[in-house]
């Protein structure tokens, strides 16, 4: 989650005037495609992340369509691609000098698919299915969600440097899944997934028997811890 910042207005403007002006440029342009004809570079950088994020999505249901591995890796390999369209959006912001509330909230959407809901969708994949396994993932894509919502929210608050770049993250950043993605990828390396060896840890029955919608992988506790960090405020996480 690269910041993406809006230039900084004029004198004498205030952030109310600042963003009725960014709104009505996309209210005043006609057209079936105005929207994209809105588009700065950086936006369209972001969408990629998007894509790749996306993409990773199809390739995990694919895997389980079909049972090759290549979708697999696919499925891993995709948000590390993202990541670096992440990355690369900011840069492109401030080289051009141009960017919009429309690329805020892109990023936002886009870090969502490719950080939150693929490395879940990717988990469940590889093994962590269970009625208690999907309730982990589910709330650390909600813990995802949220904390983006606040990064928005609130990013204004948060102490600068003199380049005007927020000193820390409040809580993880959700684009810190991907040390998941890799762990992930260790296992499907070694076999370690379902169908093969098993996931490591085992399960442990909460209630019921084993078997049952008691169960739940022990790993899957990493992923609700892995939620609960990023949208904790007392943790912060210095920016690089």
């Amino acid at each position: 989650m690269i910041q993406r910042k809006i230039r900084s207005p004029k004198s004498g403007v205030n952030d109310n005037d600042r963003m009725a002006s960014a709104l009505q440029q996309y209210n005043d342009t006609e057209g079936h495609f105005s929207l994209v004809r809105n588009f700065r570079l950086a936006d369209l950088v972001t969408i990629m992340n998007g894509f790749c994020g996306s993409f990773s999505l199809f390739s995990s249901a694919n895997y389980l369509l079909t049972g090759d591995e290549y979708y697999l890796w696919n499925a891993i390999l995709f948000p590390v691609g993202g990541l670096i369209f992440d990355f690369l959006d900011g840069k492109v912001a401030r080289w051009r000098k141009s960017s919009s509330m429309l690329g805020q909230e892109l990023d936002s959407l886009a870090d969502l698919i490719s950080f939150g809901v693929a490395p879940a969708v990717l988990a469940f994949v590889v093994g962590l299915r269970t009625t208690l396994d999907t309730v982990a993932l589910t709330c650390f894509i909600c813990c995802g969600l949220a904390r983006l919502a606040r990064f928005n929210a609130t990013v204004a608050l948060v102490p600068k440097d003199r380049s005007g770049k927020a000193r820390y993250f409040e809580g993880l950043p959700i684009p810190s899944s991907l040390a998941l993605v890799g762990l992930l990828s260790y296992w499907v390396k070694h076999g370690w997934i379902e169908g093969k060896e098993g996931i490591p840890g085992g399960v442990m029955t909460v209630w019921g028997k084993s078997g049952g919608n008691g169960d739940l992988h022990v790993v899957s506790l990493v992923f609700g811890a892995w939620a609960a960090m990023m949208v904790s405020k007392t943790l912060r996480v210095p920016k690089l």
